[in-house]
C-alpha cells in the first residue's frame, strides 16, 4: 500500500500516527520526536509507521520526499 504522509518532526506528541480527513495533501500525519537532522526524522517516521501497521521496519520504504515534510511511503504486507 502506498500512502502520502505529512511529517511533524520535533513534536511532543510523537511517536503518533493519525489519519487525516481535512488535509488534501496527505492521508496520514506522523508526529515524531526526532528533529529533521541527519535523517533522524525519516527513521522515526519509518519506526512509527511500522509499529502502527504491525509490520517490520524493513517493510516500510520512503519512495519520495526524503527531504520534505510531505512524503510518499510504501508499506508492504500491511493489512
Amino acid at each position: 500500500m502506498d500512502l502520502t504522509v505529512r511529517v511533524k518532526p520535533g513534536s511532543r506528541k510523537g511517536p503518533l500516527v493519525e489519519e487525516t480527513m481535512d488535509d488534501p495533501a496527505a492521508s496520514v500525519t506522523v508526529y515524531v520526536r526526532e528533529r529533521a537532522v541527519d535523517g533522524a526524522a525519516n527513521a522515526g517516521v519509518i519506526a512509527a509507521l511500522a509499529a502502527h501497521f504491525g509490520v517490520a521496519r524493513s517493510k516500510v520504504t520512503i519512495l519520495r520526499g526524503e527531504a520534505s515534510r510531505i512524503k510518499r511511503v510504501r508499506i508492504e504486507d500491511a493489512g
